[in-house]
């Protein structure tokens, strides 16, 4: 087995705050125990929605400045999670924020969305080789939630993955399962909004599609601060956390993964390392 300063995780995200809300407790914890761990994001979430009023004239609608802020964000975001190594792919606005699905911002050539995903997946080559990481995460097909650079995300993960067999031996996708789902919407004694059901919200992973549940319960408090540091995006409130619609969430420390290759055997239980079965 490979011992954990030979452990080299890459995560491939679609905006800057992504990596928090869904792996930042698996980033400090492999961090914290001496792996080397890499973040690439794809865009620099220019057409996010801001939550200050203070910060409103960012906005793509007000001119811009979201980007570049974002990019100072993400940097204290990393910093809380312990993290140094972090590269926009293909440098910082190679690729710019698509919008949510079904916006005219889809089909700006310069998006996200727009990329061609072999040439994304080269631009990733090259990192991987760098790298060499064992071990990649991101989203499934649907991008976890619908949005159309998750899902370019996947693609260009996928196929960058499938190109690099001989160094990568693990492709996960971040994964939430119902049942924690369930449990994290309790937000009393908070000013966010609740929902009555996790059948409500877009996104969500059966129970038994989820193979892998990692411990980053020691982190979490990693995890809040790097939330903090994405103010533009994320309200923080003790261990709950909403983002523009203001629906409140708890945090959580375990984070939940569905390994997409390779297959895990029949009736495996979940996993607790990324790193099983890799000598």
């Amino acid at each position: 087995m490979h011992d954990l300063a030979s452990k080299r995780l890459l995560l491939v995200h679609a905006h800057p705050d992504d990596e928090t809300i869904e792996t930042g407790a698996t980033m400090a914890r492999y961090a914290a125990q001496g792996a080397h761990v890499t973040l690439v994001t794809c865009t620099l979430g220019e057409l996010g929605e801001i939550i200050p009023p203070g910060l409103a004239h960012l906005s793509a609608e007000a001119g811009g400045g979201l980007g570049g802020y974002r990019i100072g964000e993400l940097d204290a975001a990393c910093a809380a999670l312990g993290v140094t190594d972090h590269r926009f792919l293909g440098g910082a606005g190679r690729f710019r924020d698509s919008g949510m699905m079904g916006l005219p911002s889809n089909d700006a050539p310069d998006s996200f969305w727009r990329a061609d995903p072999d040439a994304a997946a080269a631009l990733l080559l090259r990192i991987i080789a760098e790298v060499r990481p064992q071990v990649m995460i991101s989203y499934d097909q649907h991008g976890f939630y619908g949005h159309p650079d998750h899902i370019q995300a996947h693609r260009v993960a996928s196929r960058a993955f499938s190109q690099a067999r001989e160094i990568v031996s693990k492709f996960y996708a971040t994964a939430l399962p119902l049942s924690a789902l369930a449990e994290a919407i309790a937000v009393e004694g908070t000013s966010f909004t609740k929902v009555e059901s996790p059948a409500t919200l877009p996104f969500g992973t059966p129970d038994d599609e989820v193979t892998t549940a990692i411990d980053g319960r020691g982190y979490l408090d990693a995890k809040l601060a790097a939330m903090r540091e994405h103010a533009t995006q994320i309200s923080v409130e003790g261990p709950f956390f909403a983002l523009s619609d203001g629906i409140g969430l708890r945090a959580l420390g375990t984070e939940y993964y569905t390994l997409l290759s390779p297959s895990p055997p029949a009736g495996q239980s979940r996993e607790d390392d990324l790193f099983a079965g890799i000598g």
